[in-house]
C-alpha cells in the first residue's frame, strides 16, 4: 500500500511516498480503508522530532473511513462499518490498523471528508470548552488563531456556551471568517496589540505559542487561566513560577487531547458531540484544501505558512 513517512526526521522535504507493507489488524484492532486523512500540526511535531518516535514514523492522527476487517475479540464495529477515528498515528497511508475501542462509527448524514476533518479538532476544541476550562455564561475568553480550523471549532463551540468571545486573527480575510464564526471582537494582530483589546480574560486559548504567549499572560484577569495546546510558532518560553503570582496568581496548563481521551466513555462523550452537532448543522467546519496523499508534504508547507483558514486533508 502507498503511505507518507519519514525515515529522519527534519523538513518537509524529508517526507517519502512510497509503498509500504499493508497491516493486518491484531486482537484489538480494525484494519481501516482510509477515504480521507486530517493534516494537523501534530504530524509536523513528529516529523520535525518533537514529539519522538521510533523511524519510520507513518504520519497523521486522524481519518475516515470504512472498516475492511477485525482482529480477534473486537465487537463494536464490523467489515463495513463507516468509521473516523483520531489519535492513533498512520493515517497517512490507504490503510491503517486502529485500536477498534478508538473508532467511532460515522452518522448517515456525515461525509468521509467532513468526519476527517471533524475528529481532532473538533474533540480539542470540545475539551478546551467543556474541560480545561469548562466555559459558562458571562465567561470571558480569547482565541488566537480564530479562524484556523481549531480556532473556528473554539469560537462556535464558546458562543453556544454562552461566552465573550474575542479572536486574534493575521489578516482582514480571516477576521471575517473569525467573526462569521461568531466572535464578537477579532483582533488583527499584525495591525494592532491584541492585550489592548483583551484585558480580564478568564481563560486565553493559545495554540500558537512562542509569538503569543507572553502577550496572553496579560490578558488573564486574576486567576485566570493561560491554555497553551500548540506550537504553531515555536514552543512557548519557559516560565518561572513566581512570574504567575506577579500577573495574578494565574493558572497555566499544557493540555493533550491524548489525556481527554481517557476512556470509551469520554471518547464517545466528545466524539458523540461534534458529530451531533456537525448533522445537526450547529457545527460548521471550513475544509480549506483536499490534497492527494502523494502531495502531503505540500499540505504540511502551507499548514506550517500560516496561510489557510480551516482544514486540511489527503486522500489516498
Amino acid at each position: 500500500m502507498k503511505a507518507v513517512f519519514v525515515e529522519q526526521t527534519g523538513g518537509p522535504e524529508n517526507l517519502k511516498y512510497a509503498d509500504i507493507p499493508k497491516p493486518s489488524p491484531a486482537a484489538g484492532q480494525a484494519l481501516v480503508k482510509i477515504a480521507a486523512s486530517g493534516v494537523n500540526f501534530i504530524d509536523v511535531y513528529f516529523r520535525t522530532g518533537l514529539y519522538p518516535a521510533p523511524p519510520p514514523i507513518v504520519l497523521g492522527n486522524e481519518a475516515a473511513g470504512t472498516v475492511e476487517a477485525v482482529g480477534p475479540d473486537v465487537t463494536n464495529v464490523l467489515p463495513g462499518d463507516r468509521v473516523a477515528y483520531a489519535m492513533a498515528r498512520g493515517s497517512y497511508a490507504e490503510y491503517a490498523a486502529v485500536p477498534a475501542w478508538q473508532l467511532v462509527k460515522i452518522p448517515d448524514s456525515v461525509d468521509f471528508q467532513t468526519a476527517a476533518a471533524a475528529m481532532l479538532q473538533g474533540m480539542t476544541a470540545h475539551y478546551l470548552t467543556h474541560s480545561t476550562y469548562p466555559l459558562k455564561a458571562g465567561d470571558s475568553c480569547l482565541i488566537h488563531a480564530a479562524a484556523g480550523g481549531t480556532g473556528a471549532l473554539l469560537v462556535q463551540m464558546a458562543k453556544m456556551l454562552g461566552a465573550h468571545v474575542i479572536g486574534t486573527v493575521g489578516s482582514e480575510e480571516k477576521a471575517q471568517q473569525a467573526k462569521a464564526a461568531g466572535a464578537d471582537e477579532v483582533v488583527i494582530y499584525t495591525k494592532e496589540d491584541f492585550t489592548a483589546k483583551a484585558k480580564g480574560m478568564n481563560v486565553v486559548y493559545d495554540s500558537v505559542g512562542k509569538s503569543t504567549f507572553m502577550q496572553s499572560l496579560d490578558c488573564l484577569r486574576p486567576r485566570g487561566l493561560m491554555v497553551n495546546f500548540g506550537n504553531a510558532s515555536g514552543p512557548a518560553p519557559d516560565v518561572p513560577p513566581l512570574l504567575l503570582t506577579q500577573k495574578g496568581s494565574l493558572f497555566l496548563t499544557r493540555p493533550s487531547l491524548a489525556h481527554h481521551l481517557a476512556t470509551q466513555e469520554e471518547l464517545d462523550w466528545r466524539a458523540g458531540d461534534v458529530l451531533k452537532w456537525i448533522a445537526q448543522g450547529k457545527l460548521k467546519l471550513r475544509i480549506h484544501k483536499v490534497y492527494p496523499l502523494a502531495e502531503a508534504a505540500q499540505a504540511q508547507r502551507d499548514l506550517e505558512g500560516r496561510g489557510t483558514t480551516g482544514k486540511l486533508l489527503l486522500t489516498p
